[in-house]
């Protein structure tokens, strides 16, 4: 009887501590889409994002392209919308959407392509994409230092060993 339970013990201690949990294996990076590229932005529903895509030759004209939900300037884009790049080979476009979701805005000239990600996020998540003050995903995984698990799982097996070692020894003196 003691060998059953003490073999699924075992069991259940190899079986918490082997397999890792969804959320500690998944690599969520630094903060979600939009931080960490210089040709994306982060903002909430209804939000301006200006941006600039370089790399066009000066005066050169651009044409650039986005999706129905996307309002590029004043006006409301639906196929392409056209501006000639400044004196450094960069142009400057303002985007916004009222939907959220992920577009893609393309700009294109006859010498390069450039590619600007606007990620537009519900207005009640004006903190970023994330529930911390600072925009970071919240923390889903297990939250007490591994050296506190461990030391207790140390404890563990050490009391079951200790039980096992005691109950040897009272069977020896019964026999004696």
């Amino acid at each position: 009887m003691f060998k059953k339970i003490f073999a699924t013990g075992l069991l259940a201690a190899l079986a918490l501590f082997a397999v890792p949990t969804a959320a500690q294996a998944a690599d969520y990076g630094d903060g979600g889409p939009g931080t960490d590229n210089g040709d994306s932005a982060v903002v909430v529903a209804g939000q301006p994002v200006s941006f600039s895509l370089g790399g066009f030759l000066p005066g050169e004209p651009t044409t650039a392209s986005a999706p129905d939900a996307v309002t590029l300037g004043a006006l409301k884009v639906v196929q392409t919308a056209s501006r000639p790049a400044g004196a450094a080979g960069t142009v400057t476009y303002t985007a916004s959407a009222t939907q959220p979701g992920s577009y893609t805005i393309t700009v294109a000239s006859a010498t390069n392509v450039g590619v600007f990600t606007l990620v537009v996020v519900p207005a009640d998540s004006a903190a970023g994409n994330g529930s911390g003050s600072n925009g970071a995903l919240p923390n889903t995984g297990l939250e007490t230092p591994m050296l506190i698990v461990w030391g207790a799982s140390g404890a563990l097996i050490l009391g079951l060993a200790l039980v096992f070692v005691l109950n040897v020894v009272r069977r020896n003196k019964k026999t004696v």
